[in-house]
This record gives C-alpha cells, structure tokens and sequence, in this order.
C-alpha cells in the first residue's frame, strides 16, 4: 500500500465519487466517519456501532434488534438508492437507478476491517469512543492530509500517519457553540499542515 497514488486511490470499483470521498474510502476512513454521523444522528453509543466490509457495495446499511433478527437496506451500487430512502422516509419515492437484480451479483461477502492495514479507521473510532474535539479534530487533519497526497506532496499511508501525529498533538477541551468547532477545526487545520510539511520534506 505504501506505493498506491492518487490515481490508483480515486478509482473505486463500485462507486463514481469525487477524489476526496474516494481516497477516504481506500483509507476506510470514510466508514470512520459514517460511524461519527451515525453515532449523532441516530443516539447511539459507539458501542452500538460497527463497520463490516462489503466488497459488492449492495448492503448501504443493517441494524440489528433485540430479537436476534437483521434487517437491511439494499440497492445497486449508486448512492442514490439510500439518499432516496432516507429522503423519502416513511414513504418511497422514484429514481432513475438500475434495479438491484441480487441473481447477477450472484454472492455477498462480508468481512471484519482490517485495522493495521487501514489505520485510519481505527483512529475514527477511536475519536468517537473520545468524543468531545476528537471528531473535529480527526476530520480537520484527514481533510488537510487527503489533499496533500491528492497533491503528490505525501504518500498514501502518510495519510493516517499525519492524523494520528495531529491527534497526538492537539487535544482541546470540547466545544460548546459553533465558533468553538470552528476554532478547532482551524488549529487542527494548521497543526496538520505544519506536520504534514516535515513529512513532505
């Protein structure tokens, strides 16, 4: 992984995305910050929460209830289908997708990530069991990493690596209005530059 490059990086087999979602889907970080959302939106406790690797890209999404059973939302690779779902909620609403034929994929696999190959998924979670900045700060750092490997001035795994050393770094106390979730996203931004120039020299 050490020699993947951006143009590697972006090209996703199942999804069409930009280069910024793309290359946190190779870092998995992406499901790390799903893992952020999902803990906001639905009041849950990381604990609750988990990533398992797709590789077909039909299951968006499972929940599991207390009975034992699961229930998934299913759709062809294109993000439109759960959008649409979610827009839509309770009711159902059209859209120009291909319809999921499950005979032509054939098999769905699943498997547990793999934390020391895709570390950054591991410093997310580890960001939502902290809670407070954590999340703000891991975010800053990701964003301002991803575009300098975007940018050919670091490598792929220098990625994580920058975003650990940012965590590492920089652990303010957590804010309580919108200027103070600025204000850390804003130093983190400029803590992962100043380390992400060591790195890129």
């Amino acid at each position: 992984m050490r020699g993947v490059t951006p143009e590697v990086a972006v090209k996703h087999p199942n999804w069409s995305m930009g280069a910024k979602i793309s290359v946190d889907s190779a870092t998995l970080m992406n499901k790390g910050l799903e893992l952020i959302e999902a803990k906001h939106l639905f009041a849950c406790r990381p604990d609750e929460l988990a990533v398992v690797v797709h590789p077909q890209s039909v299951i968006h999404s499972m929940v599991d209830f207390v009975d034992g059973s699961t229930i998934a939302q299913l759709g062809s690779p294109d993000m439109r289908v759960p959008i649409a779902s979610t827009l839509a909620w309770p009711d159902r609403m059209e859209t120009p997708c291909t319809p999921l034929d499950l005979a032509s994929v054939g098999r769905l696999d699943f498997e547990a990530p793999d934390l020391d190959r895709f570390p950054a998924l591991g410093l997310a979670m580890q960001a939502l069991a902290a809670g407070g900045a954590r999340p703000a700060v891991l975010n800053a750092a990701n964003e301002i990493a991803v575009e300098a490997f975007l940018g050919g001035r670091i490598g792929f795994l220098d990625i994580a690596h920058i975003v650990a050393t940012v965590l590492d770094h920089y652990d303010p106390q957590s804010p309580t209005d919108v200027e103070g979730v600025l204000a850390v996203d804003g130093e983190a931004r400029r803590t992962a530059s100043h380390i992400m120039e060591k790195v890129a020299a």
